[in-house]
């Protein structure tokens, strides 16, 4: 933690430059910026898939990169995992499968799982729905949607406690308003997450859950 916490105090002088003003020349500053982002923000270019994996989160516009892949007849199956981490009347998964089904993916072609309430949930609770309603054995590739910042949590907890023969194919939500690989140090909030992101990723090996390293 004493090392995150000197990390954050350096951060923000990396913000971009104002007009007229020099960007940063600190080698050591941006390697450390550089290093953060290759690890954490994970993104493959779209592909077919045989399911395509959607972590929930308070922000439906999650779905966008699940329903491009269907428009496209790339997902043929969704799936939408989390109730959220607090007791809410509708679970997050809902608010997504209703999101998507306004905007033309069909209620046929999502599968819901409601319980979870963090990432290590998410894969652990879905794998015995995805076993019972498709077949592990009947899938080769998963495309899996997170925020950005979250998307090598996500990859290394699948690794974990799903079957090792899958293909996954990181697919990141890029909204606006979401803290971008391009972006995150600009802001307190944007440090904040993602420098939550490494210590989480910490607690999760220490405790067994993520794999693939």
């Amino acid at each position: 933690m004493l090392f995150l916490k000197r990390l954050r105090a350096y951060l923000p002088r990396t913000k971009p430059a104002e007009a007229g003003q020099s960007a940063p020349s600190d080698p050591n500053l941006l390697a450390s910026r550089e290093a953060i982002t290759r690890f954490l923000f994970v993104e493959d270019l779209p592909e077919p898939v045989d399911l395509c994996f959607v972590l929930g989160c308070p922000t439906p516009t999650n779905m966008d990169p699940a329903i491009a892949l269907h428009a496209r007849g790339f997902a043929p199956v969704i799936m939408v995992c989390g109730h959220g981490p607090a007791p809410q009347p509708v679970p997050e998964a809902v608010l997504f499968r209703d999101y998507a089904v306004a905007r033309g993916v069909p209620e046929s072609a999502i599968l819901l799982e409601t319980e979870s309430t963090n990432t290590r949930e998410n894969f652990v609770f879905s794998a015995s729905i995805i076993e019972q309603r498709i077949g592990w054995d009947r899938i080769r590739r998963v495309a899996i949607v997170s925020k950005p910042y979250h998307a090598r949590r996500a990859l290394m907890t699948a690794r974990r406690h799903w079957p090792a023969h899958l293909r996954l194919v990181m697919q990141p939500s890029q909204e606006p308003d979401d803290f971008l690989a391009t972006t995150w140090w600009e802001t307190e909030g944007g440090q904040a997450y993602v420098l939550r992101e490494l210590s989480a990723i910490g607690t999760y090996a220490q405790k067994g859950d993520i794999g693939g390293f």
